[in-house]
């Protein structure tokens, strides 16, 4: 246990170089666009005073040498202050903390459907190699590989929402209804259901074919081939012995496509409007605003870490062979 946990602090020691880089690259990358903030600010507000551009500018420290508005901003950072959102008129924390939670879920389900799925399909299409069963799957997972994710979310609308009904078009929950708290959590559930799916299925066709070609490896493996002539039955040798060990390809590529699916959640969510942080990183690069943009990269960056430690831990689980 305490080998484990000096390790786990190590990974949390060697991930302070990689939010400060997060951090360095976007706001120098932000500063060189032309403007600033309070030009964006004045451009939707019909600001014109020049007394009162030139005391926001102050009280935002924009006059400040830009060594010195970066190292305070870094500071802000990494104690998770971003600071104040001159266009929202709120601080960054507060609406980001406002807006996580769904993001959060939206992509904690489509990553689980994804992995469930994926590696249900993967494994059933490695099982029946070679027959009509695998061809079929294998079109399958070509095709939701292939198309975009907001292609198959607008297509979901079309057809379950707007033909059948059968589903909410959009948003988190039915504006203007009046329920309790079960009617709430049924209502949040089916607003769930397109945007899940839009966005999981493209990682669920990405792990199934990596699960059938993990699958088939193993399935050769000698320790394999000696089970089958031990008189094992099929499906206790491919949950005893092959699923624990082709499923490790799998899990080191949901530890890493956990930052793909929150940069992919961003077009999900502005498909959807759903109310995540995907679509205000959205409305936030087009009005500029800086502590946003930044505070959520920051916080993303966070999460993926996080995420990443989650995942060598579970690889510790399955296989306790392994080190963290």
């Amino acid at each position: 246990m305490i080998r484990i946990v000096n390790a786990l602090l190590l990974r949390v020691f060697n991930a302070l170089p990689v939010l400060i880089g997060v951090v360095t690259l976007t706001f120098f990358l932000l500063q060189l666009a032309p403007g600033d903030i309070v030009d964006v600010y004045a451009a939707e507000t019909n600001l014109a005073d020049p007394g009162e551009l030139e005391r926001l500018r102050r009280e935002y420290g924009l006059y400040q040498p830009i060594w010195l508005q970066y190292l305070s901003y870094l500071a802000g950072s990494l104690t998770f202050d971003f600071g104040f959102s001159l266009r929202e008129g709120a601080p960054v924390i507060e609406m980001i903390l406002d807006r996580l939670p769904a993001t959060l879920l939206l992509n904690f389900l489509a990553l689980t459907f994804a992995f469930i799925v994926g590696v249900t399909l993967g494994t059933l299409a490695a099982l029946r190699v070679g027959t009509w069963a695998d061809a079929a799957l294998s079109v399958l997972m070509i095709v939701f590989f292939a198309a975009p994710s907001f292609w198959v979310g607008l297509m979901f609308i079309v057809v379950f929402s707007v033909n059948f009904g059968w589903l909410p078009v959009s948003g988190m929950v039915t504006v203007g209804a009046e329920y309790g708290m079960l009617g709430y959590l049924c209502d949040v559930a089916l607003h769930l259901i397109l945007p899940t799916l839009a966005l999981g299925l493209f990682y669920a066709s990405m792990f199934a074919r990596v699960m059938r070609a993990s699958v088939l490896e193993v399935h050769g493996m000698d320790f394999v081939q000696t089970a089958e002539a031990k008189g094992l039955r099929g499906g206790r040798i491919v949950l005893k012995h092959i699923l624990p060990n082709a499923i490790l390809p799998v899990v080191t590529l949901l530890g890493l496509n956990v930052g793909t699916a929150l940069a992919g959640s961003v077009v999900i969510e502005s498909v959807f409007s759903w109310p995540g942080i995907g679509s205000m990183l959205f409305s936030a690069v087009q009005a500029r605003d800086i502590p946003i943009v930044t505070g959520i990269l920051f916080l993303s960056t966070f999460l993926v870490i996080v995420a990443n430690i989650l995942v060598d831990l579970f690889y510790v689980w399955i296989d306790p062979r392994i080190e963290v």
